[in-house]
């Protein structure tokens, strides 16, 4: 047999015959870039990926039984700890579900205050999104950026409702509390002040060759795929799907208002890409401060919350189902009532499960270093994964 570890005449390339095999690495649960008590398991030949797989539920706090288990208002509460970077969001969704079991309208100012809390939530959410993506691919300058402009949300809303990440501010009916004409001027500030920083973000890291490098051409899905796979969100549009609730079954004042759908183009690289997928979430936070400016422009006078809604919540037997989109994807609320005070059934459809339903598909044939830029570009967050 021929001495692997020899080397061949010096004029002549040299060869080396060493043994290989696969080896299995666990990425996580306590990994910083799986943005959670996620876990990934990767066979890797050298540093490419040849199988891969996802291991959920690290964090499972059965939310959906608790919702089985209290009055229909005491769950609103638990919505926020799902996606708790958007509760918002999730307060939204989970009210539009039991109104329509209820038959219930909403007071036009209060549509117009959701509208307006409900992308705020956005904006900051997708500023973590741009932070810590950054952070993942060893920039930290851009996470302070980020969290500059959200501190000033969060104050927003601090404002409103006394809480800066679990509000419970939107309400079955309606919201908790008014807008002062003070909160109101604030909120324009932060919008003007907003629409100049984000030129700010993108000359720090949108430009930036290194990140470029990392995230363009990496990981690219196809709006087949994209689909196939249950994909929604920025992530959906990404691969050029244009897809958006808020226009396609438009809901609250999102049809009274006058914005654009982001979709992805291969700025950088391969339509969607990595790049893409961050570029989206960038051109949305222009587009949420447009939407908000608008309602502000536009917020009628009147009340705040439906008379129609009782102190005791009963809704009639019945079932319904209601999709939003939030800032990472449409989240759905199938609620079943059986005609007392508390939900028969509570089903929630979370947008970051099924985001990582691709996973095994798109991470072999990868580096290992390009885990960590795909993981981030869907911008995951393990309270909804693990629900």
């Amino acid at each position: 047999m021929r001495d692997s570890w020899t080397a061949m005449k010096p004029d002549t390339e040299q060869y080396i015959d060493v043994p290989t095999q696969e080896m299995l690495i666990s990425m996580g649960p306590q990994h910083p870039a799986t943005h959670g008590v996620l876990r990934l398991v990767i066979r890797a030949d050298g540093e490419i990926i040849t199988w891969a797989d996802v291991d959920v539920g690290n964090l499972h706090r059965a939310e959906e039984k608790v919702g089985q288990s209290l009055k229909y208002a005491q769950f609103v509460p638990y919505t926020d700890r799902l996606d708790y970077l958007a509760g918002m969001n999730n307060n939204l969704g989970y009210c539009l579900s039991v109104e329509k079991l209820l038959g219930v309208e909403v007071p036009d100012r209060a549509q117009y205050i959701r509208t307006i809390v409900c992308e705020l939530n956005r904006i900051a959410s997708h500023l973590v999104a741009f932070g810590t993506y950054s952070l993942d691919l060893g920039a930290w300058t851009p996470l302070l950026y980020a969290f500059r402009e959200r501190e000033w949300i969060l104050k927003l809303f601090e404002q409103i409702c006394g809480a800066r990440m679990t509000f419970n501010y939107i309400r079955i009916g309606g919201v908790m509390a008014d807008l002062t004409p003070e909160w109101v001027a604030d909120c324009r500030r932060f919008l003007d002040e907003q629409e100049k920083r984000w030129h700010e973000y993108n000359r720090i890291l949108s430009g930036n060759q290194i990140f470029i490098k990392r995230t363009a051409n990496i990981a690219p899905v196809s709006g087949e795929d994209a689909i196939a796979y249950g994909w929604t969100g920025p992530c959906l549009r990404a691969s050029g799907v244009d897809f958006d609730l808020r226009r396609d079954f438009p809901y609250l004042v999102y049809d009274k208002v006058d914005w654009d759908v982001c979709v992805g183009n291969g700025l950088k690289g391969t339509l969607g890409d990595c790049f893409d997928r961050y570029w989206v979430r960038m051109l949305e936070i222009n587009e949420s401060v447009r939407i908000v400016r608008q309602c502000l422009d536009q917020l009628p006078e009147g009340d705040i919350k439906s008379s129609d809604v009782k102190k005791v919540i009963k809704p009639p037997a019945a079932e319904a189902y209601v999709r939003t989109e939030n800032p990472k994807g449409e989240v759905g609320y199938f609620v079943v009532s059986d005609g007392s005070n508390i939900p028969y059934r509570v089903r929630i459809r979370a947008p970051s499960f099924n985001n990582l339903s691709i996973i095994p598909k798109v991470l072999p044939g990868l580096m290992i270093g390009d885990v960590v830029a795909f993981i981030g570009s869907l911008d995951i967050v393990l309270g909804e994964v693990d629900r």
